[in-house]
């Protein structure tokens, strides 16, 4: 997360050694701990969230897709079964009047 040396390191902790003093660094150190910890679970929440999020938003865009493939596929298959029901009422009618003469 940090890209701190171990050299860096030691000169933290000396520093913090002397200012806090050896009775206070470890309850700090402690509280740093639990305050870095907290920091990376929130982190990680909201990487999650926003994961999810864009998972989401995909799905949707997704669905919407389908949708409007769906309904095309029904415009195309009434306007099949219109002209289809034209043919056969022209035949039928064609029949008709062929019987009638």
């Amino acid at each position: 997360m940090f890209d701190i040396g171990f050299s860096e390191l030691m000169v933290i902790a000396v520093v913090a050694l002397v200012v806090l003093g050896p009775e206070r660094l470890p309850r700090v150190a402690r509280t740093m701990g639990h305050l870095l910890g907290r920091l990376q679970r929130y982190v990680s929440d909201v990487k999650s969230d926003i994961s999810r999020e864009i998972q989401l938003d995909e799905l949707r865009k997704l669905q919407t897709q389908l949708q409007e493939s769906a309904k095309k596929a029904e415009e195309t298959v009434r306007e099949e079964m219109v002209k289809t029901e034209s043919q056969l009422r022209s035949v039928a009618v064609g029949r008709l009047h062929g019987c009638e003469g």
